[in-house]
């Protein structure tokens, strides 16, 4: 038996909820491993589950994604060894702690070469685009897309990942800063719409013809300006609330601007299988050890420290994503 440093919530709202306690790991059961996290990523979506914006059953331990090395397998596993090298994300909470057990299911194998903080403070983010430009809508290269949040943490992969399939990529951020980072991770047209109407700005690039796909990860404040930048029959991908959840929609209003497509995925959804899993971390994993993909890895923070990390990623004016170092 392990002893675990976790941060914990026992009741949902700012960051100040998380607790740190001590938890019992008992032997990993049949087909999971013990595993000693070496780096921890945190999103987004931890910060939904902290503040109840999603369900969560409590006492509860965050954190969906993490990089360590396998201490002991339980009885049956055979894919995993004593000392490798291994990652996961969308495990559904237990990452903010020094030791964890997780079922072999949950967890790929890490190739050599790849920082472990770069994997940790990414996977989750690059697996949610793997499904988003390759399985839910194959992204091509004569395709014109809008990516909100160009220079965030999903935003630089996005933008990495679509022009090395050749599309034409549109970025919004908030900043002249980021407006740097999204031109240096592929945006072929910036808008910072802080100070520009963003559907006018994409208007005018495109001549009037608009954009095949928008991907909006930021919610409330940008949803309905966001399909206005959509062709006819486009496709609106609404997959993050940074700013708060849409309001309702009227169905009528996709018809009114072109019969347009509309999804809210997770990538829960797309992982639902091992094959799919781990189809979709190593897709992800080689377009790093490729170089295709380059990552920010941003400030790191003590496991002890979560509520700060949370802090950090909220403020939408930080470039790069936030790791927890237990």
């Amino acid at each position: 038996m392990t002893t675990s440093l976790s941060a914990v919530i026992h009741q949902v709202g700012d960051p100040d909820v998380f607790a740190m306690e001590q938890t019992e790991v008992k032997a990993p059961a049949a087909n999971e491993v013990t595993i000693k996290h070496t780096a921890i990523g945190v999103n987004f979506i931890d910060t939904y589950y902290r503040a109840g914006l999603y369900p969560v059953d409590l006492p509860a331990t965050l954190g969906d994604e993490a990089v360590g090395t396998v201490l002991q397998v339980g009885e049956g596993v055979t894919e995993f060894s004593i000392g490798q090298r291994v990652a996961y994300s969308a495990a559904k909470g237990g990452a903010y702690s020094q030791y964890r057990n997780i079922d072999v299911n949950e967890i790929v194998d890490v190739p050599n070469g790849i920082d472990d903080r770069a994997i940790a403070s990414s996977l989750l983010r690059g697996m949610t685009v793997e499904y988003l430009f390759c399985r839910l809508h194959e992204l091509k290269a004569d395709e014109t897309i809008l990516i909100h949040a160009a220079a965030g943490g999903i935003g630089t992969i996005a933008c990495q990942w679509a022009k090395s399939i050749g599309a034409t990529v549109i970025g919004t951020v908030s900043s002249a800063k980021k407006m740097v980072l999204a031109k240096q991770s592929g945006c072929d047209f910036v808008i910072n719409y802080s100070e520009q109407n963003f559907a006018e700005e994409v208007a005018k690039i495109t001549k009037g013809n608009k954009v095949d796909v928008v991907y909006d990860g930021v919610g409330k404040d940008t949803f309905m300006r966001s399909l206005d930048c959509l062709r006819e029959r486009g496709l609106m991908v609404s997959f993050g609330n940074a700013s708060g959840k849409p309001d309702p929609i009227d169905m009528l209003e996709l018809a009114k601007r072109g019969s347009l497509f509309l999804t809210r995925p997770t990538l829960y959804h797309y992982t639902r299988s091992r094959e799919e899993l781990v189809e979709s971390a190593q897709r992800y994993l080689s377009m790093l050890e490729q170089g295709k993909i380059k990552i920010n890895i941003g400030k790191e923070f003590a496991l002890a420290d979560v509520a700060e990390a949370h802090r950090y990623l909220l403020q939408r004016d930080r470039i790069g994503s936030p790791v927890l170092i237990p």
